[in-house]
C-alpha cells in the first residue's frame, strides 16, 4: 500500500498465496491522505479503531498508535504487518474491544465496521476520553457508510459531515463536543429465549455488540438447536465459532457431564458465550478460548463440533473460512467423532464435507436449512 510516508507491505492473516483479497482497500488509503494532507498533528495519543488488517497502525507506527480491534485474525495480522515492515516491537499498542480504553485520545481514526451496533458500543467506550481537539476521522467504503452510521457520530461524539468519495470510498469528518449529553451504553443486551429451541428454551442468553444477530436468536442457529447430537458422559465437545455460545451451553445443559470449549475469533463472542454459560448456571466443565478456530486444539482429542460457518469476509463472500474450520474440525476429530454443521441450504456445504471426510448424511432439513454430519473415519 502506498502511503505519503512511503510504501508498506500488507498481508491478511493466516497468509493463503490463493487468497486474492488484499489487507487494505481504498478507505485506508483515503484516511492517510488526510492526515498527510491536514497535516493533522500526530505527536498526542493515536487510536485507531477497527484497524482490520493493521494496515492503519502499520503505516503510522512511528506515531506509536494505539489499535483496538474485535478480531483475534486481525490483531495476529497487525503483528505480522508490523514485523514484516521492521516496525520495533512495542511501538504499536494494541488492545481489544474488552479492554478499557486510552484515558484520553487526541487523534481517533475509525474503520467503520460492518456492525453498527459495535461502532455504537466503541464510540460510547471512547467518547469520555475525547476532548474538545480531538481530530476524529472515520473512513469506510461508500457501500459501508449510511445515514445510520453518520447519525451515530453526531449523536454519541459532535457534528458530522461527510467528505467527496475517492475511489468509491468516504470519510466522516466530526467535531467532537465534550458538554454532548449520550445514552447510557446498551451493550451487553440480554434476553429469553422462546420456549421451543430444545434444552434452551426460555433460557437467558447475552450478547455483547457486534455479535452475529445480537438482539435476536439467528434462524440457522434455532434449527441446529432442534438438532443437536445425543452426546452422552465426558465427551469433549467444541462450539466452533460460538457467537453468543447458545449452541455450547444447550449441549452443556443437556448433559452436565460434558467438556465444552467454546472458540471464535472474535473478543465479543467469546465473552458473550461465556456470559450466556455463566448466566444459565451450567453445572459443567466450559473453556472460553479466542483464537483461530481449532488452532491449539489437539489431534484426535474431540467427539463432537457444532458449526455455523460464517460465509463473509467483511463485505467479501467466500468460503475460505468455512473450508478452514472444516479442515481443521476433521483434525481434531478423533476417530468416530463428528462434526455437525448447520447452513443455507444453497451453500452445497455436503460437496465440501465429502471431500474432507469421505462421507455426509443430511440430519434434518428445511427449504432454507440443512444440518448435515461428517464422521470423521479410522
Amino acid at each position: 500500500m502506498t502511503t505519503p510516508w512511503g510504501e508498506v507491505a500488507l498481508a491478511r492473516h493466516p497468509e493463503d498465496p490463493r487468497d486474492r483479497l488484499r489487507a487494505w482497500d481504498a478507505s485506508d488509503a483515503y484516511l492517510l491522505r488526510q492526515l498527510a494532507e491536514q497535516d493533522v498533528p500526530l505527536s498526542g495519543t493515536v487510536v485507531v479503531l477497527g484497524d482490520r488488517w493493521g494496515a492503519l497502525v502499520t503505516a503510522l507506527a512511528a506515531h506509536r498508535p494505539t489499535q483496538i480491534t474485535d478480531s483475534w485474525l486481525g490483531q495476529e495480522a497487525t503483528r505480522a504487518n508490523l514485523a514484516r515492515n521492521g516496525v520495533e516491537p512495542g511501538s504499536v499498542r494494541l488492545l481489544t474491544t474488552q479492554d478499557p480504553p486510552p484515558e484520553r485520545v487526541d487523534v481517533l481514526l475509525v474503520r467503520v465496521p460492518k456492525s453498527l451496533a459495535l461502532l455504537e458500543d466503541q464510540l460510547l467506550r471512547l467518547a469520555p476520553s475525547v476532548h474538545a481537539g480531538t481530530v476524529v476521522v472515520g473512513t469506510g467504503m461508500v457501500k459501508e457508510i449510511h445515514t445510520s452510521t453518520l447519525r451515530l457520530f453526531e449523536r454519541l461524539l459532535g457534528p458530522t459531515r461527510t467528505s467527496l468519495a475517492q475511489q468509491k470510498a468516504r470519510l466522516i469528518l466530526c467535531d467532537p463536543d465534550p458538554a454532548l449529553k449520550r445514552p447510557a451504553n446498551p451493550w451487553p443486551y440480554g434476553y429469553d429465549l422462546p420456549a421451543d429451541v430444545g434444552p434452551m428454551a426460555g433460557r437467558p442468553v447475552v450478547n455483547h455488540a457486534g455479535v452475529f444477530c445480537a438482539d435476536r436468536l439467528d434462524l440457522g442457529t434455532r434449527f441446529l438447536l432442534g438438532h443437536l447430537p445425543p452426546t452422552q458422559g465426558a465427551q469433549r465437545v467444541v462450539d466452533l465459532g460460538c457467537g453468543n455460545g447458545v449452541v455450547g451451553t444447550a449441549v452443556a445443559l443437556a448433559n452436565p457431564q460434558a467438556e465444552v470449549l467454546f472458540t471464535d475469533e472474535s473478543f465479543q463472542a467469546v465473552a458473550s458465550a461465556e456470559a450466556t454459560y455463566r448466566a444459565n448456571g451450567v453445572p459443567g466443565h466450559g473453556e472460553f478460548r479466542v483464537g483461530d478456530g481449532l488452532a491449539g486444539v489437539a489431534d484426535d482429542s474431540v467427539d463432537f463440533v457444532l458449526n455455523n460457518p460464517p460465509f463473509h469476509s467483511h463485505q467479501a463472500t467466500t468460503d475460505a473460512t468455512a473450508l478452514r474450520m472444516f479442515t481443521g474440525a476433521r483434525r481434531v476429530l478423533r476417530p468416530g467423532g463428528e462434526l455437525w454443521v448447520v447452513g443455507n441450504r444453497h451453500l452445497g456445504y455436503h460437496v465440501k464435507l465429502r471431500r474432507l471426510f469421505g462421507n455426509s448424511q443430511l440430519v434434518a432439513g428445511d427449504p432454507k436449512f440443512v444440518v448435515l454430519k461428517a464422521v470423521k473415519r479410522g
